[in-house]
């Protein structure tokens, strides 16, 4: 069972709209009780590093979801701010981050943009895998995702790293290690291109 963690960020009804049309079941968690029996977890994410982090630790998420990734090694997908919480810590706050990837979350360097605005880096952008993997299967590279943050996901190992977008040199715009997937993009608003997404993210 696909859930969506609530913990009070994120266009959880988009994805829930998403899944609906694929006619895949998925479910939204608004307690750590409510993750009993999932088999993958989504983390959305619009807004803030440290009040995201904040938000989780409060809603009482991170516990069980450490248990669920680390130890039973659920799948789980970070999207936009839910994928830079999962870095060690970030540019943006004080707080630490997940951890699940050792990686830290950085403010572009305005100074490498030729053209303004220079931030956020906000619309359509084209992706560049960096590795096979069967979460890319039928997309449309060129066509890319919305984007649209002000800090990037710096990878310490480069094997983490799934895709890669050019924004001012490139970065880590999909990332993965083990059963942890972080998108920077936001799937949930990019048309076809993110509904395939989410059914290979469902088949995995």
């Amino acid at each position: 069972m696909i859930k969506i963690v609530n913990y009070g960020s994120g266009n959880i009804q988009a994805i829930l709209n998403i899944y609906k049309q694929l006619n895949i079941e998925c479910l939204v968690a608004s307690t750590p009780e409510e993750l009993l029996g999932v088999t993958k977890l989504i983390l959305p994410g619009v807004g803030a590093f440290d009040e995201t982090m904040e938000q989780l630790i409060k809603s009482g998420f991170k516990k069980e979801l450490d248990f669920l990734v680390l130890e039973k090694k659920i799948p789980v997908i970070g999207i936009c701010v839910g994928m830079q919480i999962l870095a060690k810590r970030s540019d943006e706050g004080e707080l630490n981050g997940l951890g699940y990837i050792n990686a830290e979350v950085k403010k572009f360097d305005s100074t490498k943009f030729t053209k303004k605005p220079h931030l956020p880096h906000m619309g359509w952008n084209s992706i560049e895998p960096t590795k096979p993997h069967k979460i890319f299967e039928n997309i449309d590279i060129e066509k890319g995702f919305y984007f649209l943050h002000t800090y990037y996901f710096s990878c310490n190992s480069i094997e983490d790293r799934l895709a890669s977008t050019d924004y001012g040199g490139k970065y880590s715009s999909a990332v993965n290690h083990e059963n942890v997937f972080g998108m920077q993009f936001h799937p949930e608003k990019s048309h076809s291109n993110g509904v395939k997404l989410f059914e290979n993210f469902a088949k995995l």
